[in-house]
């Protein structure tokens, strides 16, 4: 059996354990519902709009994103739109998580980097996807939050550490993907550095206007492709010395 669906089923499992030990548990209908939804997320909003990589898809049917968000927002967990989380900040766009992936395309055995880990559901989906995602988050209650989420729902792939993302984590570069989910004015070198032959790092950048930038790291040299218009939070920290 290939190992994406043994990841998966291992994934499934674990989430019914969550929903039968859960203070607030996810009724059997409720949880059918869920899935229901995420279906008509990945045909209505995805799809449509080009994110065509079935592997990439298949992350989007294999993660919760209602676990994502506060219980009092899970019935809008699929909505076409961002969501409040803690700490003030937000989860993207379904479908803006869906580019952001596709666009750098992890493959199994790949080191993803992401900066910025929030709820941890963009590092949910990377770990679907590659052998190991290396995620850092500023606000320190995400940080514990997102461990502690990504943890129950069985994801060893997955290390979580508290600190500027500005810096990249340098022990465990080169990384064959990078993707950041918060805005710096200009891309920041370290994370440039870090990024290995061949890879692909995808970054909002801007202040008061942002583009969504692919960077793709060949020769020893950076091509940078403008992908969309995105509207992100600001990279804070040592990012925001630099505006």
């Amino acid at each position: 059996m290939p190992s994406y669906h043994l990841k998966h089923i291992c994934r499934l499992v674990v989430l019914a354990l969550l929903t039968l030990t859960s203070t607030n548990p996810v009724s059997a209908q409720d949880d059918s519902a869920f899935v229901d939804a995420r279906e008509r997320m990945i045909t209505t909003q995805l799809i449509p709009r080009g994110i065509d990589n079935d592997r990439v898809l298949d992350a989007f049917r294999a993660v919760p994103r209602h676990l994502f968000v506060d219980s009092s927002l899970r019935a809008y967990a699929y909505r076409d739109y961002p969501l409040p989380i803690e700490a003030d900040q937000t989860i993207s766009q379904p479908y803006i998580v869906a580019l952001m992936t596709q666009l750098v395309d992890p493959q199994p055995t790949d080191t993803v980097l992401e900066i910025g880990t929030g709820s941890g559901y963009q590092a949910a989906i990377l770990a679907e996807l590659c052998a190991h995602v290396f995620t850092i988050e500023i606000v320190d209650t995400l940080a514990a939050i997102s461990t502690k989420r990504l943890e129950q729902l069985g994801y060893e792939n997955v290390t979580v550490r508290h600190g500027d993302g500005y810096a990249g984590w340098p022990e465990q570069a080169p990384f064959d993907a990078i993707v950041v989910t918060a805005a710096p004015a200009r891309i920041p070198q370290p994370l440039l550095d870090q990024l290995a032959e061949g890879g692909q790092l995808v970054i909002p950048v801007g202040t008061a206007y942002q583009e969504l930038r692919l960077v793709t790291k060949r020769d020893g040299k950076i091509h940078e492709e403008r992908i969309t218009a995105v509207r992100f939070v600001p990279m804070t920290g040592k990012a925001q010395e630099e505006d």
